[in-house]
């Protein structure tokens, strides 16, 4: 070593620190590549994205390749850096190469590179593949005896090399993902991303359309009863019963009936043919379970019922729609029978209306865990029913009891600018 020139030294030490930084950036850059974007590219051919993709799939050869290349390079620059610091220095020389070539690999060699490897992944993760995809195998012999000891290591302390994470996001973790990602997407697209994730925390009871207010078709009454019912019905479909919505026939298409319209024959006996057994669903099926259940079974309407089978309500793919696109009607004062905007800013609202629909249609935050309907809210706060004329305050919202029957509240006037009207007619007087 000492026929070596100072000047070949030094250019060696040079490189080593370039190569050093090398391993190093490429080691950050493929660990902080994004795995589904990298997968994506991957499928798209990119070339790139192809090699890292193969070189993260057997992560122990790559870590094995890269570190045994890191620390080779690291302890010649070491060894090297001593030599020149003896020869400039004399005997204490290596004291001061050691202190300055520590300084000198953090900056250039470690952090330095890992920093922008960690800045822009593709940039050094898709070069450095070049390099380490031959080298990989180039060393495969030293690197798999290397990974042999620390396989034994790993058993002796009971850990599993087996065990690895495969990047699987729970929903909560996707809606970070969807939150974060809100420049690349859309507003309405993101929120329907976000609805489809909140599918599994809603139930088909939260959105039924309550027994009370179901509307169907009863063969115990005259046929010219159930012809104009027919005829003049606002839905596709409709549950057909006998005597009332506890004795179930089936569930009937209005466009079936039509075609029957047209014949003179047409009467009672022609539509118990057309009559589709009723499907029905249980309390409590999260909606994105029941969408699927729905393809499965072609149906786009269902019957929901308790655990001793009576009926709760109905529930239908358009309210499962509904729940991810939002309602298909645009004019706020029109979205709904059962909300009627007034002219004081102030809504009558139907007390049978669903705590959901209210805070969809409206764009309120009525809470929704406990009762499904804005009657329900009322009565589990009063603890009573109250008389026409009661107000109460839920969830800073003004209630007025406007009329009720003697079992529930029916309806109820809300008033959502009320804080605006008090500090208006304050400033007037």
């Amino acid at each position: 070593m000492n026929d070596i020139p100072l000047s070949a030294l030094f250019i060696a030490l040079f490189f080593l620190i370039i190569i050093s930084g090398f391993f190093s950036g490429s080691e950050t850059g493929l660990m902080s590549l994004n795995r589904y974007r990298l997968k994506n590219l991957a499928d798209k051919n990119h070339k790139g994205a192809g090699r890292a993709q193969r070189l993260l799939d057997m992560p122990e050869r790559l870590i094995g390749t890269i570190l045994l290349g890191n620390n080779l390079v690291n302890i010649l620059a070491s060894a090297i850096g001593t030599i020149i610091g003896t020869r400039l220095m004399g005997d204490f020389g290596f004291i001061f190469s050691t202190i300055i070539l520590t300084f000198i690999i953090l900056v250039f060699s470690e952090v330095t590179p890992k920093t922008l490897a960690a800045l822009h992944p593709e940039r050094f993760a898709f070069p450095s593949t070049l390099v380490l995809h031959p080298l990989a195998f180039i060393a495969y012999p030293v690197v798999w005896f290397i990974n042999l000891f620390t396989r034994i290591i790993f058993k002796i302390l009971g850990v599993s090399s087996e065990a690895r994470s495969h990047y699987d996001l729970s929903s909560e973790e996707l809606r970070v993902v969807v939150n974060e990602a809100s420049a690349m997407i859309p507003h309405q697209h993101q929120q329907m991303l976000l609805s489809i994730l909140d599918l599994e925390k809603v139930t088909v009871e939260d959105i039924m359309v309550p027994r009370n207010d179901i509307t169907g078709i009863n063969l115990n009454d005259d046929w010219e009863t159930i012809v104009q019912q027919l005829s003049e019905s606002m839905h596709t479909r409709l549950p057909v019963y006998r005597g009332d919505i506890d004795h179930i026939v089936g569930l009937l298409h209005i466009r079936n009936v039509l075609q029957l319209f047209r014949k003179e024959t047409f009467g009672p006996d022609e539509l118990q043919k057309i009559i589709r057994e009723a499907y029905y669903v249980p309390e409590g099926t999260p909606l994105n379970t029941q969408l699927l259940n729905f393809q499965r079974e072609r149906r786009r309407i269902g019957l929901v019922v308790n655990e001793y089978g009576d009926i709760l309500g109905l529930v239908t793919l358009e309210d499962i729609l509904e729940e991810i696109v939002g309602e298909f009607t645009t004019d706020p004062a029109a979205l709904s029978r059962e909300a009627h905007l007034q002219e004081d800013g102030s809504y009558l609202i139907d007390g049978s209306i669903t705590i959901r629909d209210l805070n969809r249609i409206l764009n309120w935050q009525f809470p929704t865990e406990g009762p499904k309907t804005l009657n329900g809210l009322i009565l589990e706060y009063l603890e009573t029913i109250p008389d026409p004329g009661t107000s109460l305050l839920i969830a800073d919202y003004p209630l007025e009891i406007v009329q009720t029957s003697q079992s529930s509240v029916k309806t109820v006037r809300i008033n959502p600018n009320w804080k605006q009207a008090m500090v208006s007619s304050e400033t007037s007087e």
